[in-house]
Order: structure tokens, then C-alpha cells, then sequence
């Protein structure tokens, strides 16, 4: 009967393995690939969506097809993958190049004309087969530094077409392109108690573990002494031979006496996933620490596909009698394998350090509705905003709203309501409800009615009313006033100090012109060679207005010969 249960246990967490073709993509780059981030990798809010590919730190590298298809999507945005092309491919995948400087050819003519049509620098475009077909190796773009890239690189992807689920680009052959012989480097280990009455080491709040390498290259663990409900988290980075820097690691399998109980990889994720990363991290660890520690276990459980555990959800349970063994195998994609072993042992001695005291009253049960209510201020949480159960700290005082600390997940939405009547009806439509963040009030979209002000946030903290009078700044970096203009373009820095910028156009002899906008940089560039401008005298007008409808208005009057 044992036999059966560890069949059947094993059998559960095993993964599906799909088959991929792995020669029909090819490099979307001519230079030798390095990765300085790969597929999976944790990060704010979000896993990874593929690879990011050096482009020796510059821009302008010829990008390329991976295989023949048709452009079937365009996207330009501020933010996130700035300009970015999406391939189909007749094999039901998509390749998607973002970060890019431009496309090429007639596709940038095509974006460039949509730009006009539509007059807005962000736009998306869905495109028919018989429009932009490209062959395996066509150059399509150039490599740039758009949207929210932290350096010159081309993010890559590879999407299933139908269901838009993100495939490491490693399972389609990508892994031959590489060289990697190195083991997974671990950072650091913790143990959790998951209960009010579990102790580990006399400790009722998580610990860090020391651990010792071994001489076959695993890792052993001081011994851990506990009962009750326990669980494990690491950090842990891996490395290939080439690439300078450290990446996220593929897969992750826990035993506890020898029983696979928890197994992660990163194989595919779907985008409705993203946000599960709050769980799957120690999302407390995270923002009071920066460190990125992976819980190997659910104290919920939620629907995060990459995730395979046992009944217990990766949670241990230690009881008196029994001596235990835990292992953790963290291995990259071709194998190499980190073991970390960690004897445990159940104890029952006096706690010596306690657990952190509840921070309030209010208690929030992840699966229901919940709703607090002080002087004018009610903060409304449907159930499902939480991932967990927890005691919340909720207090108005000076008119700031405090909701907890930014230590606990959020996954959807919630409804912070204020109500306000010291503002007068001219100056409502300036106030938005902001949420402080030290110095800094960061800007909501905020609804009015009457004098009740409400905002959708996914963010836990202080927020206040905040009222908004001052217009954008708008400054030109080259000086063109009566001046002959015979730059290739002129640029603009556009800012504001509070509710930030909505909206900005410019227009040469009245006629909307194309500017490109690097919010990293705060920059707006319109290059002249669109065709605008005239020979001889031009005028020139810049407009931003805020979040608020606070408005600058920029004119200027310069020639061309």
C-alpha cells in the first residue's frame, strides 16, 4: 500500500513534458548570443516572459526572422516592451522582438503612417497574413533601448498563437546555442513556521539556515529542530559559461523522507499567472529586503501551472518520535544539479524568540468580502484580493488613510474611498487620491462624485487627498526661436512633479507631427525628415497637460532651409 500512495504521490507532481520542434527557430541576432536574463527569472510583479539578448551594448544590430511567418502584430508603447514586432509562424507559435530602435523598410513606413493616421506616438495594430510575410532570416528591426528596457538589449519571446502561453525559448533548441557546465549557486536558505503555535529552533518567525558544502558538492544544512507545520524558501541564482551575468533557475524539487512533496519548472507560464509570483516569493522578505526568496511551499494554495506539490501543498509536518530528512535539488536546463540536504528533528524547548505580534484588530479572511470604515475614509477588499489570511493595520489620522504596510500581496483590486468637502467645487477636478510613498505622492486614477473621491489600487501603504495646480514643464534642449533649425530633429524634456504627464502633442504650421517619448530620459523627439516641416519660416507648438488637466503649451517660430 505504501508503494501505491508514492506511486501515485510521484506521479502527481510529475510535469507533462510537450514536445517542441527544436531546429526551426533560429537566432534573431547575428552576434554570438549571450543572455543577460533568461525565461522564468523573478521579477516585479511578473516571471520573465523569455529572453533578454546582449546587443554589446549598443543599439542598432540588425534583428532577424526566426523563422518564416508574417508580421501579425505592432505594438508601441511609453512603457513596457516599447516597440515591439510579433511573428506568427505556420507551426501555431509566435516570436515576439521587443525593445527595438525601429523596424525596417516598409514595415516602418507602415508604423510611421499609422502614427499619422491615428496622431499618438502609442499604438497597436493588428495585421492579415498577406500584408508583411518575412522569411527565416529577413532582417526586420534594429535593436534599440524602447519602452521600460534598462540598457540597449532585445527582449525575445516565443508564445503558443492560439492560447498566447509563453514557452521557454530553451525547449525549442535554443539550448544548443549556449554553454553551460556550472551548478546553480545557492544564496541562502530559511525555514518558516506556518502556524501560531510551531516553533523551529525556539524561534517563531522564519530563519536563516547555515549551511556548509560538502565534498561531493551538495550542501548540508545545520540540523533544524521543530514540531508542528514548517516549510523551506531559497535563493538561489545559476550561471552559464559565457554570459558575465547570473540568471533565474529552471527547476526546483523538494523531498521530504525521500517523497517528492513540491517541484516547480519553467517550462510555460500564461500571462493571467503573472501576478502569482506575490505568493510564490516571500513577498514580506521582498520589499523590506530586495531578496528574492522562493517559497517551497503554499500557506494557500493557489493556481500557479508552473507549481506540482503534494497534498500538503509543500507544507511539513513534524511530529514527535520521528527523525526527518529533507532534500531540495535545484537544477538549470541541462542538468546541473545544487542538492542542499537539511536533517530535522522534532523538539519541544521553550520559545525564545516570539512571533511578531498581530498589527491590528481587523482581521482579513482572503476569502470573503471585507470592508473598514473610519471618519471619512472606507477601504473596500472583494474577496480574492488576498492570498492569505492576516491581521491588518487600518487607521485614519490627519487625513492620511493607512492600510497595513506594502509587506503583504495584493493580487487584484481593491476600493479606496475618501470623502472631502473642504475643497471647492472649482478645485475638486484637480484632487486625486495619491498614495505616499515618503516624499512622494504617486498619482491614481480617481473617480468624483459630489465630494467623494475614490481610486482602484493593488497596493497596500498610506494614501491622502492631493491636490494638483501646477502645469508641466515643458523645455527645449537646442534653443530654435528665429533661428535656422538644421539639426535632424528637435527635442523637447517634458515632466511634472505630481500627477504626471497624460498627454503631449506637437504640431509644425498646425499639422500634428510624430514625437517619440523616452519617459527614462523624460525626452520627446520629432524627427524632421517625416516631412512636415517646410522650407523657410515654420512655427512650432508643444502641448502637455497632466492627469489633472493642468496644461503647458510651448510655441516657437524657426526656419529651414
Amino acid at each position: 500500500m505504501k508503494f501505491v500512495f508514492i506511486f501515485v504521490l510521484m506521479c502527481s507532481l510529475a510535469f507533462g513534458q510537450a514536445t517542441y520542434p527544436t531546429d526551426y527557430f533560429d537566432s534573431p541576432l547575428e552576434v554570438p548570443l549571450q543572455l543577460s536574463a533568461n525565461f522564468g527569472e523573478l521579477r516585479s510583479n511578473h516571471f520573465h516572459a523569455g529572453f533578454d539578448i546582449r546587443t554589446q551594448q549598443r543599439t542598432g544590430l540588425k534583428v532577424l526572422a526566426a523563422a518564416e511567418g508574417y508580421i501579425s502584430r505592432i505594438k508601441i508603447s511609453t512603457y513596457g516592451g516599447g516597440k515591439t514586432l510579433y511573428i506568427s509562424h505556420p507551426n501555431g507559435y509566435t516570436t515576439v522582438y521587443c525593445h527595438l530602435g525601429s523596424a525596417v523598410g516598409a514595415i516602418e513606413n507602415f508604423i510611421k503612417d499609422n502614427h499619422y493616421k491615428e496622431e499618438a506616438y502609442e499604438t497597436e495594430m493588428f495585421l492579415k497574413p498577406d500584408q508583411f510575410p518575412v522569411k527565416k532570416g529577413q532582417i526586420i528591426a534594429l535593436s534599440g533601448n524602447s519602452g521600460g528596457s534598462g540598457g540597449p538589449h532585445l527582449h525575445f519571446e516565443i508564445r503558443d498563437s492560439k492560447t498566447e502561453n509563453i514557452i521557454n525559448p530553451m525547449l525549442f533548441g535554443f539550448d544548443k546555442k549556449f554553454t553551460d557546465t556550472q551548478k546553480p549557486i545557492l544564496s541562502t536558505l530559511y525555514v518558516y513556521p506556518l502556524s501560531d503555535s510551531t516553533t523551529v529552533n525556539q524561534s517563531r518567525r522564519p530563519l536563516v539556515l547555515n549551511v556548509k558544502l560538502q565534498e561531493d558538492g551538495s550542501y548540508l544544512s545545520d540540523r533544524v529542530s521543530a514540531n508542528g507545520k514548517i516549510g523551506f524558501g531559497i535563493t538561489v541564482r545559476d550561471k552559464d559559461n559565457v554570459s558575465p551575468f547570473k540568471y533565474g533557475i529552471y527547476k526546483v524539487v523538494s523531498f521530504f523522507n525521500g517523497n517528492p512533496n513540491y517541484e516547480y519548472r519553467f517550462d510555460s507560464c500564461s500571462f493571467d499567472e503573472m501576478r502569482y509570483i506575490n505568493a510564490f516569493m516571500d513577498y514580506e522578505k521582498y520589499k523590506s529586503t530586495g531578496q528574492k526568496v522562493q517559497q517551497l511551499f503554499m500557506r494557500k494554495k493557489f493556481p500557479l501551472s508552473i507549481i506540482k506539490t503534494d497534498a500538503a501543498n509543500g507544507v511539513l509536518t513534524i511530529v514527535p518520535n520521528l527523525a526527518s530528512s529533507y532534500r531540495v535539488e535545484v537544477s538549470d536546463f541541462y542538468g546541473n544539479t545544487t542538492s542542499i540536504n537539511i536533517p530535522i528533528q522534532y523538539d519541544s524547548l521553550p520559545v525564545l524568540i516570539p512571533a511578531a505580534k498581530p498589527a491590528s484588530k481587523y482581521v482579513i479572511n482572503s476569502g470573503k468580502d471585507a470592508m473598514f470604515s473610519k471618519d471619512n475614509a472606507t477601504v473596500f477588499f472583494p474577496a480574492g484580493t488576498f492570498y492569505t489570511d492576516f491581521s491588518m493595520d487600518f487607521d485614519v489620522r490627519e487625513g492620511t488613510v493607512y492600510i497595513h504596510e506594502d509587506t503583504v500581496p495584493v493580487h487584484s483590486y481593491f476600493t479606496v474611498t475618501i470623502d472631502d468637502s473642504t475643497f471647492g467645487a472649482g478645485q475638486r477636478d484637480k484632487v486625486f487620491i495619491a498614495e505616499v510613498r515618503g516624499n512622494r505622492l504617486n498619482y491614481n486614477g480617481t473617480a468624483l462624485k459630489g465630494t467623494t473621491f475614490t481610486a482602484k489600487t493593488r497596493a497596500l501603504g498610506q494614501y491622502k487627498l492631493a491636490m494638483d495646480t501646477t502645469a508641466p514643464l515643458v523645455k527645449i534642449t537646442k534653443a530654435i526661436e528665429g533661428k535656422n533649425a538644421d539639426s535632424k530633429s528637435v527635442q523637447f524634456i517634458i515632466s511634472d512633479d505630481l500627477s504626471g504627464i497624460k498627454s503631449y502633442n506637437g504640431y509644425i504650421n498646425d499639422k500634428w507631427i510624430l514625437f517619440e517619448y523616452d519617459y527614462k530620459t523624460k525626452r520627446i523627439t520629432h524627427d524632421f525628415a517625416d516631412g512636415i516641416v517646410v522650407k523657410g519660416s515654420n512655427t512650432l507648438k508643444v502641448v502637455v497637460v497632466d492627469n489633472v488637466g493642468n496644461s503647458t503649451t510651448f510655441e516657437t517660430q524657426f526656419f529651414r532651409n
